[in-house]
């Protein structure tokens, strides 16, 4: 072996053992969870219950900071140049992967400057409809749809949101012309369907189950590829109307790239075990979420494959960066 590849073995291997003697003490000091959302959304509360738990295992305080602007922007980049020790995460959904399709600039790479840990959560939407539309299924909304095209009115968190996609992927699907009416946010997308001024929104389940459950808004599917046990009756989009269609939100915990593989494991293998507590499994539940764990390999694996699709479905949709 010649003495420069001694040097690198040596030096690699002095890396390793540096970096278990660092997971082994992980963690020493505050953690701090950023969230690119407003409190009350389901990645600031699944900051807040694995903050909350990490802190009475660990006796080291999880700091939750919401830190908002640019669809959730401001606060990846703030993880993104943060220095790679494992103290300071980011909770995301899956408008992460949506970012590069709807931005033509980014201050970040969402693949390069950041590495998994794990995911958190996933959960349906329900497809929300208008008192003043005359459907009772998908079916039914997409015929009415193929009369009136142009017409149907759907509304959403925003250009590029995760609401504004789902309602894409059914236009493409489906085959059908519909015209977008963006809002300012989860909210005001659900106001408008509820005060009959918009024909349909797809909202995440977490946002609406309140409502649909207390008669206050019309669901007349879910978008996931089973339905929910919360509500039986309610079929999914798939299997009332267009085959084949899915769209599930999810919810992760990333750091900055860089950081040691023991590390990112170690927060990693207490998330699956924070997770798994029949407590906070409940507590997700109460959301109309599911609490998934995942490895970082795995959730990397996701946003990527996301990425991918995303930026197909809005070249095909011809939705254009800002």
């Amino acid at each position: 072996m010649s003495t420069n590849l001694l040097k690198h073995v040596l030096l690699a291997a002095l890396c390793l053992f540096s970096f278990a003697l660092q997971a082994q003490t992980y963690p020493s000091q505050t953690i701090k969870i950023v969230v690119g959302f407003s409190p009350g959304g389901v990645p600031d509360i699944a900051a807040r219950i694995l903050g909350q738990q990490m802190t009475e295992r660990w006796q080291q305080a999880v700091l939750v900071e919401n830190k908002l602007g640019a669809g959730s922007n401001i606060a990846a980049q703030a993880v993104a140049s943060a220095t790679p020790d494992g103290y300071t995460l980011l909770s995301i959904s899956s408008a992460f992967a949506i970012s590069p399709a709807i931005y033509t600039s980014l201050p970040f790479d969402p693949l390069k400057d950041f590495a998994g840990v794990s995911l958190t959560a996933t959960g349906p939407a329900f497809l929300l409809v208008s008192p003043n539309l005359n459907v009772n299924n998908m079916k039914e909304l997409i015929d009415y749809a193929m009369k009136n095209p142009g017409k149907v009115t759907y509304s959403s968190a925003g250009v590029g949101s995760g609401s504004h996609f789902a309602a894409e992927l059914i236009q493409a699907k489906a085959g059908v012309s519909l015209l977008h009416i963006p809002t300012k946010g989860i909210p005001d997308a659900i106001t408008e369907v509820m005060s009959g001024r918009v024909d349909f929104f797809i909202s995440p389940y977490a946002s609406a189950i309140n409502l649909v459950r207390a008669g206050k808004v019309r669901a007349i599917a879910v978008t996931s590829t089973k339905r929910v046990k919360d509500f039986p009756a309610l079929p999914t989009v798939s299997e009332s109307g267009i085959p084949g269609y899915k769209w599930e939100f999810w919810y992760g915990l990333l750091a900055p790239s860089k950081t040691p593989k023991p590390i990112l494991q170690k927060i990693s293998a207490e998330v699956k075990r924070i997770l798994e507590l029949p407590s906070v499994k409940e507590r997700f539940d109460e959301l109309g979420t599911t609490a998934v764990s995942s490895t970082p390999e795995q959730l990397d694996h996701l946003i990527a494959t996301e990425i991918v699709a995303f930026a197909k479905l809005a070249k095909a949709s011809g939705i254009k960066p800002e």
